[in-house]
């Protein structure tokens, strides 16, 4: 198995210093979409965000509402109108005005065109607010695409500003599991799993993982990856703060 540095390892769950609660019991059950004033020289222009169907989840995130939620609170915290910001992104106002209302589905290149005029980076406009703990299964998670190739972007998880991130691969072989206390204050791990299957994440509440499922959760508390099945592996990001 090949893991990252750890001088705080510790390979017996039992113990009880590994069996500290991740302190996320205040995490709401569901996610708050950001959002912003509309500077008020364009919000006549500004059509009502349209209202969720009655059968929507309401523990799942909507992407296009949170493009169109970033858009808002972007564009009020640069104060600049509508069609301003239209023009430094080189479309329409008609279609700036429909995604800030949550309308549309946006490409790639119509996203980073707007991030650059914003001056923000792409991830500001597609993240939505992230839980303490946060797993996004194979398939999911807010996807963008190409205007002229075959071609997706799935965001995991975008950088804070002033963070480091180190990048590992992970072996795993089924057994004893490794199990992790605490690292630096700050510490957050993300996972994608390559292969196999694997429990990971926090010692009080591990997430069983499938290939191509991401997870992310405090590396600053006790924290375990058990491999289920033979030659598991993984990539982990590290990031410090």
């Amino acid at each position: 198995m090949v893991r990252p540095p750890d001088p705080g390892d510790h390979r017996n769950p039992s113990n009880p210093s590994n069996r500290n609660s991740p302190g996320n019991a205040g995490t709401p059950s569901g996610p708050v979409l950001p959002g912003g004033p509309i500077p008020p020289t364009d919000a006549a222009t500004h059509a009502a965000p349209p209202q969720a169907p009655a059968h929507a989840d309401p523990g799942r995130v909507d992407p296009i509402a949170v493009i169109a939620a970033s858009l808002r609170r972007e564009r009020a915290r640069s104060g600049i109108s509508l069609t301003e910001l239209a023009k430094r992104a080189g479309i329409a106002k008609s279609t700036l005005s429909q995604l800030e209302s949550g309308v549309g589905n946006p490409s790639v290149e119509t996203l980073w065109a707007l991030g650059v005029a914003l001056g923000v980076p792409f991830s500001r406009l597609v993240d939505p607010p992230r839980a303490n703990v946060q797993v996004i299964r194979a398939g999911e998670g807010p996807v963008t695409h190409s205007e002229h190739a075959d071609y997706s972007a799935t965001l995991l998880a975008s950088c804070p500003p002033h963070a480091r991130r180190d990048v590992y691969r992970l072996v795993a072989q089924p057994g004893e599991p490794r199990v992790s206390v605490p690292h630096m204050p700050g510490t957050v791990e993300h996972l994608v799993l390559s292969t196999g299957r694997a429990r990971v994440g926090p010692t009080e509440a591990p997430i069983e993982l499938t290939p191509g499922d991401y997870v992310t959760y405090p590396g600053d508390t006790p924290h375990i990856f058990e491999a289920l099945e033979p030659d598991t592996s993984a990539v982990m990001v590290m990031e410090h703060i």
